[in-house]
């Protein structure tokens, strides 16, 4: 029976067993969770509902509002209320034709301004999404007058600058890139060119809005090979943009930039402003820095294995090169390049074409102290680095100047087109030398000269510095200039002369040329050139030189003599045998004009030494005295006595083995030694105090003494240190790969990061070089504020240098200097000035010192000991026959043009008959004192036990 008001809900039913069961829950809390899942459904229906029907009133209303407001602004097109109108309905094409169409055949007025920067940035809308449109030419015609220079000034910068914050050359670069730069007849392309620059000429080019303004139009416009006339006086505007421009284009995009501004600043180079010529080589600097290696070359056809060539490549060479395994530091692809149409291609190559070349040199000149590094800089990054090659493959490979058949014609006018591209080539190479190693020197790299085309085109410089040098009439040389250029023939000479200096440096280090290439002597009879050498050196008036600096020295010994300026600028053009002969005769002409006699006591200086102070006591006594005069020594013994004995050369040459032996002590703190124990001078600061420069002033001229008499001392220097003293006496320049002699660390640093191909910041490096001196590190800036200057990808090339430059040259430029002025003159590079010094680096030919060995007591060439002693020594290797001249001259290297120049001659004394003895020498007059051995193994033993016992002299 159910009850008469029962409750229409399920009641719970209630168990009264007390059991339940698993199922029955799980099924409860299922269907609250289906329950509570449908009120949240119904709940998002309800809400979804209200706002379309929100939605839907305001479409419906905006509609009704569109069409009342067509019907007033239809009501008078040309009225203050239908501007607002058009305003308001926003993007209606059809609408914003009707006005454009009646507005650009009328005047307008100026009420209207309140709403015409809104009309004018729908206006760029419509162009970009449709500029070949029936109404794009209206568009662009009000455009025009809207920033016309002729309306209002108020109105004008009111409508200039809001289309300019509303990104008017991104629509106008959309416009062009549909319609297409090379489409000529379109009729909307006049009226966009003209809104290229009319938003520029209404503002004040100093202002910050004008500045953002010519970085959107580089980065938006320049990206397009275009043809317009462009703001471009105000490119000092960019400068602080420069690096923004480069982060936010693309590859092609940049190459468009650098081909555009090809196209249009080299015309105006005479014209453009010094800050705007300074911004134009910095951007297009750090855009060919940006851009990755061969990205201005065509690319290769998808089926070519060959290398790509360049655009004007002209060599007729066919043959199949042969195949060659090269080592990469990547297996990573490429990246893709773009493909470049024929104006872009065309435009890039006026960068090395040789009226551009003509102009940027004349650019150059005007302003020398500002310009000449960034213009060679800006060339050097060309196609990666391949200017270089581009341009002595175009231009210099076909020159007839310096060649052997057109040597008297380089004053020929019809040469004039010759000059500028081989200047440049010269002044490129010198350039890109200072940070090239020689292992990217002589990997034949495609983006530098080939060892195979360094030989043609030094030996064209070399035959131009060589037929310059050699004229008699040295002063038509210095007031001549080179036909078309307002250069100096004497300024010329010298820059080719220091490109042919760093070339041959090169090959001197790892020879690369042909034979007697860097010669003469075909051309030239070195019996009369020596004669000449040496009468002109007696001509030349000491008293008229000027003692300033060796530099000037040498340009004045130039305009006196032609032979002593070939040997002060390119010795190298003569033998070095032939060089070295020209320098004794110099000094045999010396000491007869000083009226000295090497063999005679009479002028000899007296001068006592203690054996326990030989360093301190020479430079006491002789710091202040003519080194060039004989000098006899007298040694005082540790008890205050002089020594018996007569100095006849030989003590002196003791005296002078252990100075040197001293002096060159690393441990005295003024020389440090590399890892291959070659010696430099110590950089830390203390070196530079003024009593150790007069100890490396000493110490030069010990050696200028040890040139002067013929004595042969051990020492090596490193390479870094000769070239450092040739930049003021030798006349030549310390090169990035020189650092590898003296730090090996930094050099392979260096290298790494001239090759990195990721991003330069992430090295957070600055223009600043760490010092570490008696432990503390301190920062030293290469260039004014240098902490604050971040190393980039376009400004690595100029770090390296300024820090090999620093470690080169800066640190060790006072004791370099201070040596060198002791030391004087020189006519031989680093690896000639060491064989002078300690003889060269050869075996050691027996049958030479046999023919100029002398003997003493019992002894001759033919007496037995001597028979055997000759035997013996034809038996030992060239190790155990360099030790042998080590024990009995002091230097285990024999004198340059053999040992009848050694001084004294090696000489062979009797020393008993006592076999029991070893064999002893006195160095200081290169003498073996040999006992009478019966024994040829006896005097085989005996003597190889001497000369490993590193004794000598004390052992007599």
């Amino acid at each position: 029976m159910f009850p008469l008001f029962s409750d229409e809900r399920k009641r719970r039913e209630i168990n009264l067993g007390g059991s339940t069961s698993v199922s029955s829950q799980a099924a409860i809390l299922d269907q609250a969770r289906a329950r509570r899942i449908e009120r949240e459904a119904l709940r998002r229906r309800e809400e979804s509902a209200i706002r379309i029907q929100a939605w839907w009133r305001g479409v419906s209303e905006a509609r009704r509002v569109r069409e009342q407001l067509r019907r007033v602004f239809q009501q008078n097109v040309t009225g203050l209320t239908a501007l607002r109108c058009l305003v308001l309905i926003g993007q209606d094409e059809a609408l914003l034709g009707q006005w454009s169409q009646i507005m650009s055949q009328s005047d307008g007025e100026e009420h209207w301004t309140t709403l015409l920067r809104h009309v004018s940035v729908l206006l760029l809308l419509s162009l970009a999404d449709r500029p070949e449109s029936s109404s794009a030419v209206s568009h662009l015609h009000v455009l025009c007058k809207l920033l016309n220079t002729s309306a209002t000034t108020t109105v004008l910068e009111y409508i200039t600058q809001h289309v300019l914050r509303h990104d008017v050359y991104r629509h106008l670069k959309c416009a062009m890139t549909t319609i297409g730069t090379v489409a000529k007849n379109s009729p909307s392309l006049p009226y966009l060119v003209k809104l290229l620059y009319l938003p520029l000429s209404n503002l004040a080019s100093s202002s910050e809005l004008f500045a953002q303004s010519f970085q959107a139009l580089v980065t938006h416009i320049f990206t397009l090979p275009l043809s317009a006339q462009l703001p471009l006086t105000h490119l000092h505007t960019l400068l602080p943009r420069i690096s923004i421009i480069l982060s936010t284009t693309s590859t092609l995009s940049q190459i468009n930039i650098i081909a555009n501004l090809l196209a249009f600043i080299p015309p105006r180079y005479a014209s453009l402003p010094l800050s705007s010529l300074r911004a134009y080589l910095q951007l297009v600097s750090g855009l060919l820095s940006a851009l990755p290696t061969h990205a201005l070359e065509p690319p290769l056809p998808q089926n070519s294995q060959t290398q790509p060539a360049s655009w004007a490549d002209d060599s007729d060479s066919d043959s199949e090169r042969p195949a060659h395994v090269i080592v990469v530091s990547s297996f990573t692809s490429r990246p893709v390049l773009p493909v470049l149409d024929a104006r872009t291609q065309k435009r890039l190559q006026i960068l090395p074409s040789p009226t551009h070349l003509n102009s940027l040199l004349k650019v150059a000149q005007q302003h020398r102290d500002l310009l000449p590094d960034l213009v060679l800089g800006t060339l050097l990054l060309y196609g990666g680095g391949g200017f270089v090659r581009e341009i002595y493959r175009d231009y210099v490979r076909v020159t007839p100047l310096g060649r052997d058949e057109h040597l008297s014609s380089l004053m020929d006018p019809a040469s004039e087109s010759y000059w500028p591209p081989l200047l440049l080539l010269t002044e490129l190479y010198t350039q890109s030398l200072l940070t090239m190693g020689d292992d990217e020197f002589f990997s034949d790299s495609r983006t530098s000269l080939t060892l195979s085309e360094l030989v043609p085109f030094s030996r064209t410089l070399f035959n131009i510095a060589f037929t310059l040098y050699w004229q008699d009439d040295q002063t038509r040389i210095q007031e001549t200039n080179v036909p078309g250029l307002n250069l100096c023939l004497v300024g010329v000479r010298e820059k080719i002369t220091k490109c042919l200096q760093a070339i041959h440096a090169r090959d001197s280090r790892r020879p690369f040329m042909p034979e007697d290439h860097w010669h003469v002597s075909s051309q030239t009879d070195m019996n009369s050139f020596i004669e000449a050498a040496v009468f002109e050196e007696q001509q030349v008036d000491e008293t008229a030189i000027p003692r300033v600096s060796s530099r000037r020295q040498r340009a004045h010994l130039s305009r006196l003599s032609p032979r002593l300026g070939v040997l002060n600028h390119i010795p190298f053009a003569i033998p070095f045998e032939t060089r070295v002969l020209i320098f004794r005769r110099f000094i045999e002409s010396d000491m007869m004009n000083r009226g000295f006699d090497q063999f005679s006591r009479r002028s000899r200086m007296e001068v006592s030494i203690r054996r326990t102070n030989i360093a301190k006591d020479g430079y006491d006594r002789l710091s202040e005295v003519d080194l060039r005069a004989p000098i006899s020594i007298s040694f005082i013994d540790q008890f205050g006595e002089p020594e018996a004995g007569i100095d006849g050369g030989g003590v002196f040459k003791e005296f002078f083995t252990s100075l040197c032996k001293e002096v060159f002590d690393t441990d005295r703190g003024l020389w440090l030694a590399n890892k291959k124990n070659e010696i430099y001078p110590n950089p830390h600061a203390y070196a530079t105090e003024s009593h150790s420069l007069d100890w490396y002033r000493f110490i030069g001229r010990i050696l200028g003494k040890a040139l002067y008499e013929g004595i042969l001392i051990d020492v090596a220097f490193a390479r870094v240190f000769p070239c450092k003293g040739s930049l003021q006496w030798l006349g030549k320049q310390s090169f990035f790969d020189d650092l590898a002699s003296l730090d090996p660390d930094l050099y392979q640093g260096l290298v790494f990061m001239k090759n990195y191909t990721g991003n330069m910041e992430d090295l957070a490096l600055n223009f600043t070089v760490a010092n570490d001196e008696f432990g503390v590190a301190k920062a030293v800036d290469l260039v004014p504020n240098g902490s604050n200057i971040p190393v980039t990808r376009d400004n690595r090339l100029r770090y390296i240098y300024l820090i090999s430059h620093y470690k080169l040259s800066k640190q060790i430029k006072l004791q370099s200097e201070a040596f060198f002025e002791g030391l004087q003159k020189c006519m031989f590079n680093q690896q000639e000035l060491q064989i002078l010094l300690g003889g060269v680096n050869a075996p050691v030919d027996l049958e030479d010192l046999r023919e100029h060995t002398h003997y003493g007591g019992l002894y001759d060439d033919d007496e037995p000991t001597i028979q055997a002693f000759w035997k013996v020594m034809e038996g030992l290797d060239q190790e155990q026959r360099r030790a042998f001249l080590r024990f009995v001259t002091s230097c285990s290297r024999p004198p340059l043009l053999g040992f009848k120049q050694l001084n004294p001659n090696f000489a062979i004394r009797d020393a008993g008959s006592d076999e029991h003895r070893l064999p002893t020498s006195s160095t200081c007059v290169n003498l073996l004192k040999l006992p009478r051995y019966t024994s040829e193994k006896v005097l085989r033993a005996k003597l190889i036990q001497a000369i490993s016992s590193g004794a000598g002299f004390d052992l007599s």
